[in-house]
C-alpha cells in the first residue's frame, strides 16, 4: 500500500471528523459504517442508471419496429420535463437565499431553456425517424392513449404563469368565478373535443378523471408562487435586466411556440390532412400558437407580437426546413 503524504493524510484527518460528526448528529456509531464501508462493493455504472430496468421500459402493443421508437422519444421526454419541473421548484421556492440573485434567475431560466432547445430539436426523431404509414397503423393499437395527456406539461404551465394566462381566450379576465367553474376553460381542454361530434373525446374524459383534482391543487398551491407571480415581485432593477427578459422571452417561445410547432409538424407528416389526433384530439385547432395565444409573461411583448403570437416560430421553422432540403446530398441531381 503506498504511504500517504503529509497533506493527503491531513485531508484524510479532517474528513474523518466530518463523517464522525455527520453520523454522531443523527445518533449512528461513526466505526460501525467505516466498517461496513470496507465490506461494501463499489458502485457500478449499470446499477446506479438501473440499465436493465430502464431499457425494460419499452414494451410495444404491435409488431412494428417503429413503435418502439414512438415509446421511447416520449419517455425521454418525459425525463426532460421532470428536469425541468426540477429547476422551477428552486426558481418557486421563495425560502431560497439565491431567490434575489440575478445569478439564481440566469442560470435556473438557461437550464429550462437548454432543456426545451433539445426538445424542439429532438423532434425530428418523430417527424423523420419514423415510417408515416406504419405510424398510422401502430397508433391505431394505442387508442386512447395520447401524448395530450402527459401531465407534467400541464404542472410546467401552473408552475410557469397564473390560470388567467392559461384559460382560453373569451373566458380571460373573468372575475369572481369559482376556480372548479372556470378551470373548465383552460385550453387545453379544447384540444380534446373530438372533431366530428363536438363532445368531449375519451382521451380527454380519462385524463380529466386521473388528473383533474391535482391539477386543481396545483393552480391553487401556485397562484401566489408561479414563476410570472414572483418575477413581478422582483426588484425593481432586476426586472428590467435586459439578460433575464430575454431569457424569459426565449422560455416563453420555446414552451407556447416551438415546442408546438414541433408537434404540429411531426403530424402534419404522419397524419393525413383530414385525420385527427390520437384519441381523435382536434390537433390542427390546438396545436397552432395562433388560436390560443398562451403566453406566460405577456407584458414582456409588444402588442404586435402578441398579435402575431407564432408568426416569429412558423418563420424561423420554414427557414431551417429551407436549409435542411438545400444541404440535401445531390440536392442539384435532383
Amino acid at each position: 500500500m503506498s504511504k500517504l503524504t503529509n497533506e493527503e493524510l491531513k485531508k484524510s484527518i479532517e474528513y474523518l471528523h466530518k463523517l464522525n460528526d455527520k453520523y454522531d448528529n443523527i445518533g449512528q456509531d461513526f466505526l460501525q459504517y467505516m466498517e461496513g464501508l470496507v465490506h461494501s462493493n463499489g458502485l457500478k455504472y449499470w446499477d446506479y442508471i438501473h440499465v436493465d430496468s430502464l431499457l425494460g421500459l419499452q414494451m410495444p402493443r404491435t409488431d412494428f419496429s417503429d413503435e418502439i421508437i414512438f415509446i421511447t422519444y416520449h419517455q425521454i421526454t418525459e425525463l426532460y420535463f421532470k428536469l425541468i419541473k426540477l429547476e422551477l421548484e428552486q426558481l418557486t421556492d421563495r425560502d431560497k437565499k439565491e431567490f434575489e440573485s440575478l445569478e439564481f434567475w440566469y442560470k435556473r431560466i438557461g437550464r429550462i431553456n437548454n432543456y426545451f432547445k433539445h426538445l424542439c430539436n429532438s423532434f425530428d426523431v418523430m417527424k423523420s425517424g419514423m415510417d408515416a404509414r406504419d405510424f398510422r397503423a401502430f397508433r391505431m393499437a394505442l387508442l386512447p392513449a395520447s401524448g395530450f395527456q402527459a401531465v407534467q406539461f400541464r404542472h410546467i404551465e401552473i408552475m410557469s404563469t397564473n390560470l388567467n394566462s392559461l384559460l382560453s381566450e373569451n373566458a380571460r379576465n373573468e372575475r369572481d368565478v369559482p376556480l372548479e367553474k372556470i378551470y373548465q376553460h383552460i385550453y387545453w381542454k379544447s384540444g380534446g373535443i373530438d372533431m366530428r361530434t363536438g363532445k368531449k373525446t375519451l382521451t380527454l374524459l380519462e385524463f380529466e378523471k386521473k388528473y383533474d383534482r391535482e391539477l386543481m391543487r396545483w393552480l391553487k398551491n401556485y397562484k401566489f408562487r408561479n414563476l410570472n407571480y414572483l418575477f413581478y415581485r422582483l426588484d425593481k432593477e432586476m426586472k428590467k435586466d435586459k439578460k433575464l427578459v430575454t431569457l424569459l422571452r426565449e422560455y416563453d417561445q420555446y414552451i407556447n411556440v416551438y415546442w408546438k410547432l414541433s408537434h404540429m409538424m411531426a403530424a402534419s407528416r404522419h397524419l393525413p390532412k383530414d385525420d385527427q389526433g390520437t384519441g381523435g384530439t382536434n390537433w390542427r385547432k390546438f396545436l397552432p400558437p395562433k388560436f390560443q395565444k398562451v403566453m406566460f409573461f405577456e407584458t414582456l411583448w409588444l402588442p404586435e407580437e402578441k398579435k402575431d403570437w407564432g408568426k416569429a416560430g412558423v418563420q424561423k421553422a420554414f427557414r431551417e426546413n429551407v436549409q435542411k432540403e438545400w444541404m440535401k446530398p445531390n440536392k442539384f441531381e435532383e
